[in-house]
């Protein structure tokens, strides 16, 4: 595996940890800045990073209550998403548009930020990253939901004996990962906790959100994107059946991007950096050395 190192940066009064894989060539080299998924850890890039052609630096933040980077003090707001990651590119590329990769949240908030601040994004991969549209009649009960929630004993994430039982959770949930993958996700992903290990997260990343990113207001920032877009989806992902079932829906998500194409890979899953990496490095490369 291409080795990395950690980095350790204060942005908005939080302690955020960045897995940092240098370019052969330190001096100059481009630099991708990748985005986890919720439920995740930077460290799930490493199989991406490994098949990725050319030279290149990566860098991988652990967004804030994930990972190694410091907690909030009780409930997290999406918005706090989009100022990190502002505050972030300024310590890397204060004077240059950055390229971009999210997953799943992660291209949530990566999309939305190329959007609100087009100027600042030079190109965009977008893996996987669906904004659910939520009913706004379901507003009332989702905010009484959040207010029991913030009454209730604090979240707990389930235990587990050891790193292999966590691996074979990740295996039974996707079974296209091989045992060396699950078990690197699950010494990257695990903390210890007692007798045993829990996900390296805050629990109450586990609260229902009570606002939601409005579908409207979404479109309208990506009607803003000025940056090529490469959009990512796994055959046989939930959301490639999704939108393929509705194309409807994903023609008006996708009609106000000025530079769209899409890319939909073979035999595999959400994860696409996870079963594919090397397909996927392989579109990358040219998305981004274009």
């Amino acid at each position: 595996m291409r080795p990395f190192r950690s980095q350790f940066l204060t942005l908005r009064e939080r302690r955020i940890h960045l897995r940092v894989w240098d370019a052969d060539e330190v001096s100059g080299a481009p630099t991708i800045v990748c985005l986890h998924g919720w439920g995740d850890v930077g460290a799930t890039f490493q199989f991406l990073v490994d098949a990725l052609d050319g030279n290149w630096r990566v860098v991988a933040p652990d967004w804030r209550g994930f990972g190694l980077s410091q907690w909030n003090d009780g409930a997290y707001w999406f918005a706090d998403y989009l100022a990190d990651l502002d505050a972030l590119l300024e310590h890397l590329s204060p004077d240059a548009p950055v390229r971009l990769v999210g997953h799943s949240m992660g291209g949530i908030v990566a999309s939305l930020y190329a959007g609100i601040r087009p100027q600042r994004v030079a190109r965009l991969a977008n893996i996987e990253g669906y904004l659910a549209a939520n009913p706004p009649a379901e507003a009332a009960a989702r905010v009484d939901l959040w207010l029991a929630q913030n009454r209730a004993p604090a979240p707990v994430f389930r235990q587990y004996a050891s790193h292999v039982a966590f691996a074979a959770r990740l295996r039974a949930d996707n079974p296209r990962l091989t045992s060396e993958r699950a078990i690197f996700l699950a010494e990257q992903s695990l903390q210890a906790s007692g007798e045993g290990f829990v996900f390296a997260a805050d629990p109450h990343h586990r609260w229902i959100s009570p606002i939601y990113f409005p579908l409207a207001e979404a479109q309208a920032c990506w009607r803003r994107i000025s940056a090529p877009v490469l959009w990512v989806s796994g055959r046989d992902s939930r959301l490639a059946q999704t939108l393929a079932g509705n194309r409807a829906d994903a023609s008006k998500r996708h009609a106000g991007i000025a530079d769209l194409r899409e890319l939909t890979l073979a035999d595999c899953g959400h994860n696409v950096h996870h079963d594919q990496p090397q397909a996927l490095a392989s579109a990358l490369t040219a998305f981004f050395s274009a």
